[in-house]
């Protein structure tokens, strides 16, 4: 899509034509678009209008009823920050007292519409100019955000009288493949930390899977996982940031709305016991969330419920203590019914003495995957069993569990 056509999208005819593609929802898209035609719609402007809502309709798991009116590109999609933690961004952003945001590399502009529904003022920068349009149509409801297409790095903070400093640099290269260095990204992580001294805080949405070696000294960073999903790392710093070091926040969805968990490790000891056999495990195996994990902070976890790792390279630990005294979900516990040595045939006779017709396999620490163990099982019966197999002090072991809710 270009200028032009999303021009026409936001239109009073593009307005008709995606009223006229919402009576027809469910319908075959060639059926649909023959019939638009028939209507008089450009063929041009039938394709744009019902790529965006396709790509609306994907949009909606990350940013809700919003995404109905918004503008995307297909990469704008995929690397725009959920509402419910762009919220939590925005909420750091508050709590430091900072009132005008620079956000650096907008997209779509979903961290910018978090940041000022909930009050700041917002300057919004992206280099590509379809990008920025499609930012300035998304952010039209928000008279304290404005939008230019302009490389953000080059902005006179001071001269805009902005504070506060945020970026999400895009992971992919001009291929379209996922690039993992810092330097890689655009812009590079370097050229916005150092911006730092600038302005009273600097906030950056990275991908989870960075590496703890490259992030910078002196800044908080916190992996954030949304129903056990990881979706980023966010580095803090300056007044945004609450602490130096690493820690996790867990958003669980549950009947009353979101939970929001943070963990740090504090006051805790890193080092933690590891069981030396499976004969060891206590009444608890707990399996901690992704967030956790990325953080290092699993023997903190298992220390704060009196745990013991069950290998000092696995993240599982094992407790007589299944949930935390707040009620918070940052591992999912399972009641431990019985672990016995891995392998296929052992596995096949305990399944079969039980009369086992069902299974659910996990594996952490185990060369197998599970959808081509489960046929060499044989399963037959009317019972079911969970199964996680694990090592217990480098010892390949299967353990049975009953998941308990959370």
């Amino acid at each position: 899509m270009d200028l032009a056509l999303l021009e026409q999208l936001t239109s009073d005819t593009g307005r008709t034509l995606f009223a006229d593609i919402a009576t027809r929802q469910g319908e075959d898209p060639l059926r649909i678009s023959a019939a638009l035609r028939k209507a008089g719609y450009e063929p041009e402007l039938i394709a744009a209008a019902l790529t965006q809502t396709r790509l609306r309709t994907k949009a909606h798991a990350k940013l809700g009823d919003f995404a109905e009116r918004m503008f995307f590109t297909a990469n704008g999609v995929e690397q725009a920050t959920r509402l419910s933690v762009a919220a939590h961004h925005a909420q750091r952003f508050l709590g430091a007292g900072i009132t005008k945001v620079a956000d650096l590399t907008s997209g779509i502009g979903a961290d910018s519409m978090a940041f000022a529904a909930l009050g700041l003022d917002v300057l919004a920068t992206d280099i590509d100019p379809l990008t920025a349009a499609m930012a300035v149509e998304n952010l039209r409801p928000f008279p304290n955000a404005s939008v230019r297409t302009a490389d953000g790095l080059a902005t006179d903070f001071e001269a805009e009288g902005i504070d506060g400093i945020y970026a999400d640099p895009a992971r992919r290269d001009g291929t379209g493949r996922r690039v993992w260095t810092p330097e890689s990204f655009l812009p590079p992580l370097d050229a916005v930390w150092n911006l730092r001294s600038r302005v009273a805080g600097v906030g950056l949405k990275l991908g989870p899977g960075i590496a703890h070696a490259d992030i910078p000294d002196g800044c908080e960073t916190q992996w954030v996982s949304i129903d056990g999903d990881v979706v980023e790392a966010g580095l803090w710093f300056g007044s945004v940031a609450r602490r130096e070091g690493f820690g996790a926040l867990v958003l669980t969805t549950t009947p009353s709305g979101l939970r929001a968990t943070e963990f740090t490790g504090d006051g805790l000891d890193g080092t933690v016991h590891t069981i030396d056999a499976a004969s060891e495990l206590r009444e608890y195996l707990h399996e901690p969330d992704g967030a956790v994990i990325r953080a290092g902070l699993v023997a903190h976890l298992a220390n704060e419920l009196d745990g013991a790792l069950i290998d000092p390279s696995i993240a599982y630990f094992t407790s007589d203590t299944p949930v935390y005294a707040d009620g918070s979900s940052l591992s999912q516990a399972y009641r431990i019914v019985e672990a016995i040595p891995y392998n296929v045939k052992t596995l096949r006779a305990y399944l079969k003495d039980r009369k086992v017709g069902r299974v659910t396999i996990k594996k952490r620490g185990i060369s197998v995957t599970p959808e081509q163990l489960r046929p060499q099982l044989a399963l037959k019966g009317e019972n079911e069993a969970t199964i996680i197999l694990t090592r217990v002090n480098d010892k390949k072991t299967a353990i049975i569990v009953d998941p308990l809710q959370p």
